[in-house]
């Protein structure tokens, strides 16, 4: 059942109205940022920001997240919107007004316009609240940056905070380039990879630069490993359900002319399947431990499993797009050709239910999207116009999922 026009254009006015209060939550958000799972003056704005809508909130135990269940007037089942709240270890140089005033953390993957989306999208159902057959759960989460926020959220009983099972699951996430700013992606299935990571050490035996034979130099054997990985990338990997690995850090000795001990590295394993993600982590070691044996040397290797897949359900997906051309206009949602090597945990709620994650355009206006800089750079900038659209997206998917059938 879609949105009727007159219920999109009041939610679309309404959104639009709301933006400058979110613009103001939103650069409040941003001067404070805070890292990792526990953010409590971010959840200190939270509540204030929610405070008077008539929810049932609850706080974490684990964490500092708030999960807020707005009721129908109705009975129906209940869905759930998620907005993560946590920043990164960035030194901020956007040059905006409101930038961090906590040296070394940023927030540059737009977690603010996400927190302050979500309140949005609350009070504009809480305006609605005469229209819900069921329920939503609010869930602002913390620690998406690396520490699993989502997982630990799930197992403190975020899913069934309405008294029973969500049935659906929606998130956004901004992007300082790329999209031009309030259009909406998505695609089904696989929309982010998993993301692992790993530290390889090889272990060599010191010695003289001048006279390598009578040592065990692992320097060439960790190049060489750097490029036996990319090989297995390309040889033992359907290039159709492709595997993208990075060595970011290459470590080893101490000057010019020693021979060092060791020699280490780290890096990150990108995978669009479940299948890939599962047998990862034997062919990295393989080929470490091979070449390594090869010259008679041995290697330590730390794989550790970061976040799953996201993968979409085709019908929320179908839904996503249904909404954005209600709200925004035919031209309003794109379904992305290809994944993102980026990852998420989100990907967690999506195991457990059917849902939908989408990427919002945020790059500033008058700014090309194939320039600015990206999410996670120090000068990253976020339009805030997208303030406009993204809590009416939310708003309108639970309304959309709560008037559909069973």
């Amino acid at each position: 059942m879609a949105l009727n026009q007159e219920t999109a254009a009041r939610l679309r006015a309404d959104g639009a109205a709301l933006a400058p209060e979110l613009v103001a939550l939103r650069r409040a958000l941003h001067a404070e940022p805070e890292l990792g799972l526990q953010l409590p003056r971010t959840q200190a704005l939270v509540l204030d920001a929610l405070d008077g809508l008539g929810l049932e909130i609850a706080t974490g135990t684990g964490l500092t997240s708030v999960t807020a269940v707005l009721r129908g007037a109705r009975p129906g089942p209940a869905v759930l919107l998620r907005g993560d709240m946590d920043a990164l270890p960035v030194t901020e140089e956007s040059g905006e007004p409101f930038a961090s005033r906590n040296h070394g953390v940023m927030h540059a993957c737009g977690h603010d316009l996400h927190t302050a989306g979500l309140v949005g999208a609350a009070r504009l159902l809480a305006a609605r609240r005469d229209e819900l057959a069921g329920s939503v759960v609010l869930m602002f989460q913390p620690g998406e940056e690396g520490d699993a926020g989502a997982r630990v959220m799930i197992d403190e009983g975020v899913l069934d905070a309405a008294g029973e099972r969500v049935v659906a699951a929606y998130a956004l996430h901004v992007t300082a380039s790329m999209l031009p700013a309030g259009l909406v992606v998505s695609r089904p299935g696989t929309i982010l990879a998993a993301a692992d990571d790993f530290r390889v050490t090889v272990r060599g035996r010191g010695g003289h630069g001048s006279m390598p034979h009578l040592a065990a130099d692992p320097v060439p054997v960790a190049a060489e490993i750097v490029l036996a990985l990319q090989t297995m990338v390309t040889r033992e990997f359907d290039a159709f359900d492709p595997v993208v690995v990075t060595v970011g850090r290459i470590q080893a000795g101490t000057t010019h002319n020693v021979i060092p001990q060791d020699a280490e590295l780290q890096g990150t394993v990108r995978t669009f399947s479940e299948a890939v993600h599962a047998v990862a982590p034997e062919r990295v070691r393989r080929v470490c431990e091979g070449v390594a044996a090869a010259h008679g040397m041995t290697v330590d290797v730390e794989y550790r499993r970061g976040y799953p897949v996201v993968t979409n359900t085709a019908a929320e997906v179908d839904r996503v797009g249904e909404v954005a051309r209600g709200l925004f206009g035919e031209r309003a949602f794109l379904v992305t050709p290809q994944p993102i090597a980026g990852a998420e945990d989100f990907s967690y709620v999506l195991q457990a239910v059917p849902g939908a994650f989408f990427g919002l355009g945020a790059t500033p206006v008058g700014e090309d999207p194939a320039t600015a800089a990206y999410n996670h750079a120090p000068q990253a900038r976020f339009a805030e116009e997208a303030l406009a659209v993204g809590p009416a997206m939310l708003a309108g998917l639970a309304l959309h999922r709560l008037a559909s059938p069973a």
